[in-house]
Order: C-alpha cells, then sequence, then structure tokens
C-alpha cells in the first residue's frame, strides 16, 4: 500500500540550472561537444586574490589529505534497488501498515525519494514510517507489536532480509559504478592521498557493493572503511566522518567528501568537512538551495579530476 501523499517530506524541484551553477564562485565551460570538461576556478575579486597570498605566505601550504566517498548514489545508482529490496522484504513478511490495509506496504518512488534524503540507515526508516503511519501487522507478528523489544525485532528482522535481497540484486551484474569514480579513485591513490568509503549502509551490504563495483584490489586499497555499524547515529549526524579524519590521521578541514544528498551534506559540514555534490536522479529533485554549502556540485564526476578537487579544498579553506 503506498503511503498517502501527506507523507511526502521535500518538495521536488527541477534540476538545478546552468545560470544557478554559474553563480557559484567557479565557471564552466562546455566544449563543442557540449560535454562538460575540467572545472576553472577563478577568484572572486582582487582581495579575494591577494587572501589567498597572504595565507600561504603566512602559513603552510593548504592540502587535501583525503578524499571520502560516500557509497550509495555516489559510488553507484542504488536507491531504486534499495526501494525493491524493502518492497520485496514487505511482500514477503506481508507487512501491512496499517494493519487493516488490503495489500502489503510499498514503497512508491516519489515517496522513497523523500525518505531517503530525510533519513539515513534502513532501521531508522522503518522507525519513523511506522511511528507515523502505526506499527504493522506481519507474518511475523498477528497483532501490531506493543513493546519496544518486539519492534526491534520486527525491524531487525525485515532490514536482515531486505540486506540480503539487496545482495542478490548487485550479484547479479546489472549494476556498475557511476561515471568517472573509478578513474578518480585511482588518481587520488597515485597522487598518494588517502582514499576512504563512509556509508550509513549495513557493513555487510556495502563490502559487497565495493568488491562487486570497485574491485578487491581498490577495496583493499582504502585507507578507511566505515559503514553504519560502526556508529550509533547515522547521516545526517557527523559521526562518521569524525571518525573516519581520526583513523585516517587527518584534520577534518583537509578532507574533501563526496556526496548525493542533502543529509550526506549536512553530516559533512558538521564534521567541518568540505563537500561535493554529485547528483543522481533521486537527488537532483531535492531544492537547489538546500545545497548551498557545498562547495561544487556536479551531475557526475565522469570530468572531474583530482587537480580540480586539490583547487576546490584550497578556494574552500581561503575564503572560507
Amino acid at each position: 500500500m503506498a503511503p498517502m501523499a501527506s507523507t511526502s517530506l521535500l518538495t521536488p524541484v527541477s534540476f538545478p540550472t546552468a545560470a544557478a551553477t554559474a553563480r557559484r564562485s567557479f565557471s564552466t565551460h562546455r566544449s563543442p561537444s557540449g560535454a562538460l570538461p575540467r572545472l576553472r576556478l577563478r577568484p572572486r575579486s582582487r582581495r579575494a586574490s591577494g587572501l589567498a597570498v597572504s595565507a600561504s605566505a603566512a602559513s603552510p601550504p593548504l592540502s587535501l589529505d583525503a578524499l571520502i566517498f560516500d557509497c550509495d548514489g555516489v559510488i553507484l545508482e542504488s536507491e531504486h534497488l534499495h526501494r525493491q529490496a524493502y518492497n520485496d522484504a514487505f511482500a514477503h513478511f506481508g507487512v501491512r501498515c496499517p494493519p487493516a490495509a488490503d495489500a502489503p506496504l510499498d514503497w512508491d518512488e516519489a515517496f522513497y525519494d523523500d525518505l531517503q534524503n530525510r533519513i539515513g540507515g534502513g532501521k531508522p526508516k522503518m522507525r519513523w514510517y511506522f511511528g507515523e503511519n502505526g506499527w504493522p501487522s506481519s507474518k511475523l507478528f498477528e497483532t501490531p507489536p506493543s513493546s519496544d523489544s518486539d519492534k526491534e525485532k520486527l525491524v531487525d528482522i525485515i532490514q536482515d532480509w531486505k540486506t540480503e535481497r539487496y545482495k542478490e540484486i548487485i550479484k547479479s551484474g546489472t549494476v556498475e559504478p557511476r561515471p568517472g569514480v573509478l578513474r578518480l579513485m585511482d588518481e587520488v591513490k597515485g597522487a598518494g592521498i588517502k582514499l576512504s568509503v563512509c556509508s550509513a549502509a549495513a557493513k555487510s551490504s556495502v563490502v559487497m557493493c565495493l568488491e562487486n563495483l570497485i574491485g578487491l584490489e581498490r577495496f583493499n586499497g582504502l585507507d578507511c572503511f566505515l559503514a553504519g555499524d560502526d556508529v550509533k547515529l547515522k547521516k545526517p549526524d557527523p559521526s562518521i566522518y569524525i571518525l573516519a579524519a581520526k583513523k585516517l590521521g587527518v584534520e577534518s578541514k583537509n578532507c574533501l567528501v563526496v556526496e548525493d544528498s542533502i543529509i550526506g551534506l549536512q553530516a559533512a559540514k558538521g564534521a567541518g568537512m568540505p563537500c561535493i555534490i554529485t547528483f543522481t536522479p533521486f537527488s537532483a529533485k531535492q531544492d537547489f538551495k538546500h545545497f548551498k554549502d557545498a562547495v561544487a556540485t556536479y551531475p557526475d564526476l565522469s570530468n572531474v579530476r583530482f587537480e580540480d578537487l586539490r583547487l576546490l579544498l584550497q578556494e574552500s579553506l581561503v575564503t572560507g
């Protein structure tokens, strides 16, 4: 049963225009083919340019010490796959919400777009939904669970089954990394910069995704890998990024995060890390004003180079 329209969390808007992008502190120029080339930065003003000179003279050079990727939506477009796995789990366990519903719960695309851009982690999503719409009946509990322990048992069992179903989808071989991801990872490692992946998803699910999509060699070469199991609070809480900086042995301001959603940007900002946004068809529907704190936004990483990111971090530190 699809949720009612009143449960919408965010108001979708259209993908940001070129004019909106041009208002940022950098400029882009399209090649004759129409593809976006490498990012070209320009000083905001004579004052800004002079500020960069005085800063470099008075302190050690600003540096990009670590690049941190989110997984879902950044390394792969996965939200529609997660939604499929959740709906398969609801059907498998006969989850009816509200309990008197004629058919198992089914999260439609529009609702799930809103949900995943507001609440990080699978279990928090279900806790929120059941808390708002009533705890469901199911094959696990004929009547809706009333005690906290039974509610947690229901969420745990559904999430575990959903995770295994999601793994089956990934292993099918029909899923590929998003454009530019593997090349950028290799550029960063080749430059001697630390590389990390931080995801709010279950660790077993993320490990399987990374092994299949970026390969064992790149996965084993990560300087830090964290998943939702490693922190108590999920994004937008900054815990996962704060922990990553500690494990990497770098200052937060010298890390650059690659995210795709508002909650990911909020987590990075809360950890004191500059963040770029790479849109997916799902996050592109969010209000562009919510991404004003990102140092740059891209449709994907196909034309983003390591040098672009290094210059972006320098400018964000100098002007920020």
